[in-house]
């Protein structure tokens, strides 16, 4: 009888080729592993050689860029998302569109179970599991973090010797943090910076150069938007992936994107992180100076009001969710006139508005002068409007 299959998300990292053995001895499953190539950089190239090495057979690696860039990164711009105010969500909003392709993996290999290597203490696990769950009822997810005796790096390294799995760990070519990659973000955990007090060392960073290091000139970029989407850079038409790659560039290089938050976890643990987002930093700040001029007053303020539950939403592993999914229809047809140029200043971590310009401004240089009336505005009855706005205040005082 054939051994039951297992699809595992792969990094090719100490923790999941530990997982992926762990996988053959404790459960006798065949392992399947599935690597998404989200713009995380290196790590993608060796998986395939080190998911040989340890007897692995069946071996899944995606390109997946433009598509997470596209159908995840682009809808969550939209809502100018961003949780508690500072974290752009980069971790956050990765976890559905492999949850995703995991579980599409295993309806095509027949595959009962999923695997990740998330801990017992994070946001990775809930995200994981709620995606998949909302993607597949019947799916049953492992996750070793909740059920193996290892409590330390140093445990894994150990069971890592025992069976002769060969890491970067063993090399002294592993980061002192707890990292994830993407094209939209670098995270940073654990280490010195488990102490909220004690700064970043400089060499932490790996995408932004420090505002001393950073250039010494200011650089005018035009940002061309599309129903809320940037689609040109300079006059110069991109793809959505390669749009954002672009931004990180030119953004890391004015030292542009770097964040140090103490957030709340879902699990209910307050955790520091560090993040450095440049290409999303830019973003942000242009799309909200063209929707500054392109959306009606009180559809802005409805937007505002929603942010903070869509940004909860993904934080918290709903992308799934039919709230989710009604907040991003009202977002998107918020978006249909959002289009024009954005010019901006970047200098020395700064993203300077210069200028917006849209066919579908809403803005009115007759109705705003100070120099003389058009005539559509009457002076005159803004006595009413505010004596009309004063009647219980006035009352309250009475």
């Amino acid at each position: 009888m054939k051994p039951k299959k297992v699809v595992l998300a792969y990094s090719g990292g100490l923790d999941t080729s530990v997982i992926a053995k762990w996988l053959m001895e404790h459960y006798d499953l065949e392992v399947i592993t599935f690597t998404a190539d989200i713009g995380q950089g290196e790590e993608t190239r060796d998986a395939k050689v080190k998911a040989k090495k340890l007897g692995i057979k069946k071996i899944y690696i995606e390109d997946l860029r433009e598509d997470f860039v596209s159908n995840y990164v682009y809808p969550m711009f939209r809502a100018n998302a961003i949780y508690e105010g500072e974290y752009f969500l980069g971790t956050s909003i990765a976890r559905p569109l492999i949850s995703k392709r995991l579980i599409e993996i295993a309806k095509k290999e027949k595959a009962g179970y999923i695997c990740h290597g998330a801990t017992g203490k994070g946001n990775d696990q809930v995200r994981f599991e709620l995606a998949a769950y909302a993607l597949n009822p019947k799916i049953k997810v492992i996750a070793p973090w909740r059920e193996w005796d290892f409590i330390s790096r140093s445990d894994l390294m150990g069971y890592a010797k025992k069976h002769k799995i060969a890491v970067d760990f063993d090399k002294g070519k592993k980061s002192p943090y707890s990292m994830d990659a993407n094209i939209l973000h670098t995270s940073y955990e654990g280490g010195i910076l488990e102490d909220p007090w004690k700064k970043p060392e400089e060499v932490m960073w790996l995408r932004t150069k420090s505002l001393e290091k950073s250039k010494s000139r200011s650089e005018l970029l035009q940002l061309t938007f599309y129903k809320g989407d940037i689609v040109a850079i300079n006059n110069k038409k991109m793809s959505p992936s390669k749009v954002l790659n672009q931004l990180n560039i030119i953004a890391g290089n004015h030292g542009i994107g770097r964040d140090d938050i103490v957030e709340n976890r879902y699990v209910g643990i307050k955790s520091r992180g560090c993040y450095e987002t440049p290409g999303g930093t830019i973003y942000f700040k242009a799309h909200k100076a063209m929707e500054s001029i392109t959306l009606d007053r009180e559809m802005l303020h409805l937007k505002e009001d929603l942010t903070n539950r869509y940004s909860r939403l993904i934080y918290n592993g709903y992308w799934f969710s039919p709230e989710r999914e009604s907040l991003q229809s009202l977002i998107d047809q918020s978006q249909k006139r959002v289009s024009g140029d954005v010019r901006l200043r970047l200098y020395k971590g700064n993203v300077i508005v210069e200028g917006r310009r849209s066919e579908y401004s809403l803005y009115s240089e007759d109705l705003s002068t100070f120099e003389s009336d058009s005539g559509a505005y009457n002076q005159r009855d803004a006595e009413g409007f505010i004596k009309i706005n004063a009647l219980r205040l006035k009352t309250r005082k009475k």
